[in-house]
């Protein structure tokens, strides 16, 4: 692809996930900007996460999934998930999480118009339903490099 729809590596580590992990996958199918690859990197399930992804893995040759021999941590799964990357961004997205469908467009977009290497956004909160609890989370300060 050209350096104006730059590949997206998506890294989401994932344990014990099923319960929200089929949201976070469709958040990531239904994204605006579509040059992307889902590398999730299962960190030794014990329920059904795996073959849940499987599932998704099957249809779209975009998700990748790896899983580790033992339960390591999510910082473990995740270098092992940016070891396989290839896209010119990484973004993090949590196995509990979904993204709005222009999340990537939009992020992307400033980063491309700004010659940014990394950003970082706000995000809304939810319950365990999905339901909005009117209340964003902020991240904090700035970076130096």
């Amino acid at each position: 692809m050209s350096d104006n729809n730059p590949l997206v590596s998506i890294i989401t580590a994932c344990y014990n996930s099923e319960k929200y992990i089929s949201d976070t996958i469709l958040s990531v199918l239904n994204q605006t900007y579509q040059n992307w690859e889902l590398l999730l990197v299962d960190d030794f399930s014990a329920d059904k996460t795996i073959s849940i992804i499987t599932n998704f893995e099957k249809r779209n040759d975009r998700i990748k999934l790896f899983q580790l021999p033992k339960n390591s941590g999510a910082a473990v799964a995740r270098n092992r998930a940016i070891e396989e990357a290839n896209g010119r961004f990484i973004a993090f997205l949590d196995s509990d999480d979904r993204w709005l469908p222009q999340k990537l467009e939009k992020q992307v977009s400033f980063m491309l118009d700004n010659a940014y290497s990394l950003t970082h956004t706000s995000y809304e909160l939810i319950d365990e339903s999905g339901n909005s609890i009117k209340k964003n989370g902020k991240t904090s300060g700035r970076f130096m490099l």
